[in-house]
């Protein structure tokens, strides 16, 4: 055999090994950069029948399967042009501007503490309708939902 055959020879492996540690990485880099956004889905939602004809609640689970996490900045909904979002501290009913989906975690709006306040309905839903709602968020596209209306006293199960 030749000198040259036996230096191309000696050197396949490790070209070979180099090429798959090049691969690899490429692929362990789209990976972690698949993990590096938020990966938000919404579940659980409902609007409880609103006692008054112009004011209503609703409520919904945000969870952020993803790596790093995004914020709900608005909601729209063609039930009312005065969707805002709200924080309750001890009794008081705070506004907030955004409300934070953490990675890995949830954002719960539910009784009694975070939730979405609807004003000047556009009428009066009542249990068996289904209200579309957009939700915006400052990294992820919008998610429309439709949201079951509920009995006023509805309660989910835990």
């Amino acid at each position: 055999m030749r000198k040259s055959t036996v230096a191309t020879a000696a050197a396949l492996p490790l070209l070979l090994a180099g090429g798959l540690l090049l691969v690899t990485g490429c692929q362990s880099e789209k990976n972690a950069l698949a993990g590096d956004k938020p990966e938000l889905s919404v579940s659980d939602a409902y609007l409880p029948e609103p006692a008054m004809a112009d004011m209503a609640a609703a409520y919904f689970t945000v969870v952020n399967d993803g790596g790093k996490a995004d914020r709900l900045t608005k909601v729209t909904s063609p039930l009312s042009r005065d969707v805002t979002l709200h924080t309750t501290e001890g009794a008081r009913m705070k506004h907030a501007e955004t409300l934070e989906v953490p990675a890995k975690g949830r954002l719960s709006l539910a009784r009694g503490g975070t939730h979405l306040m609807l004003g000047t309905l556009d009428h009066k839903p009542k249990t068996g309708e289904k209200v579309e709602f957009t939700l915006h968020f400052a990294a992820s596209a919008p998610i429309r939902i439709q949201v079951p209306v509920e009995s006023t006293t509805f309660r989910p199960k835990d």
